[in-house]
């Protein structure tokens, strides 16, 4: 297409009709791939449902929360034993406390 020989006129007509017409094809477009990769799970033996379920219990598995580890006997904060130590595990360290008076 040579844009030289259209009027402005029509170039703003163009650039106008461009986003719609883009939105469209990425549409059409997701719907093939998304039927080839379902076509690629059959031939195998799979839905590809069944292989996007099986992803998703892998990433929801591996967020869980960690367990308390540590307690402070008055005030009863809490700590997982990961990352930093937090200030009240290090004033009762300094204090002369232990680690182990601390564990749940």
């Amino acid at each position: 297409m040579d844009l030289s020989t259209l009027t402005l006129i029509q170039l703003r007509d163009l650039q106008q009709q461009i986003p719609a017409e883009l939105k469209r094809r990425e549409a059409a477009e997701k719907v093939n791939v998304l039927n080839e990769v379902r076509a690629f799970a059959k031939a195998r033996g799979f839905a590809i449902e069944e292989l996007l379920a099986k992803e998703v219990k892998t990433r929801v598995a591996s967020g869980g929360k960690v367990k308390v580890k540590y307690r402070h006997p008055q005030s009863g904060e809490e700590w997982t034993g990961r990352g930093r130590k937090p200030k009240w595990v290090e004033a009762w360290l300094a204090e002369g406390g232990s680690m182990d008076a601390l564990l749940v």
